[in-house]
């Protein structure tokens, strides 16, 4: 990402990320504060799992490539969507979970190690960029509890909950993207 915007010759830049992507926001924000003019953290947690969950997950991924990516894409509908959502928003949830279908079980792998190790629940806190956290209600991976948790210890961080599950992006789209771009326009 540094190396992104020195390319693109930006000093300064918001950010948004979701899930993995919060994490990766959250490190720019400690470790390149400079950087960082305003940041979006959303479904996120400063640390997401445990080993106990990761690990298992990698060592399936790894050992069983595409059927196990499979089988990740009809779980991972529960994890990200409400039931409702899911069975109302076929259109919407097919793309996002064939994605996850397709991808590289070596790359997803990677990741899973990525956010298996991503702790920063001791350096959150060195977060001075105005800082939107956004939960949902509904989101059993980073919970509400997460966003909160965050948010204490960011000062001035705001929250907002939306009726959601992990993808509040997706499932409540409208409202999720009227208050980012309230927020990044303050």
């Amino acid at each position: 990402m540094l190396a992104l915007l020195d390319a693109l010759d930006i000093e300064r830049a918001a950010f948004c990320g979701l899930s993995m992507g919060g994490l990766i926001g959250q490190w720019l924000a400690i470790n390149a504060p400079a950087c960082i003019q305003r940041l979006v953290l959303c479904n996120t947690a400063a640390k997401i799992g445990s080993p106990d969950v990761w690990n298992p997950r990698i060592e399936t991924v790894l050992r069983d490539g595409q059927a196990a990516m499979l089988a990740l894409r009809d779980a991972s509908i529960s994890r990200w969507f409400t039931a409702g959502f899911a069975a109302a928003e076929q259109v919407k949830v097919e793309p996002v979970v064939d994605m996850l279908a397709a991808t590289s079980p070596q790359g997803y792998a990677a990741n899973c190690a990525a956010v298996r190790d991503a702790d920063f629940r001791e350096q959150v806190g060195s977060i001075q960029a105005p800082t939107l956290i956004v939960c949902g209600t509904a989101d059993a991976v980073t919970t509400p509890e997460h966003g909160r948790f965050m948010q204490e210890r960011i000062r001035g961080a705001e929250l907002v909950e939306l009726h959601a599950a992990h993808l509040s992006n997706v499932e409540a789209g409208e409202l999720f993207t009227r208050r980012v771009l309230d927020f990044l326009r303050a």
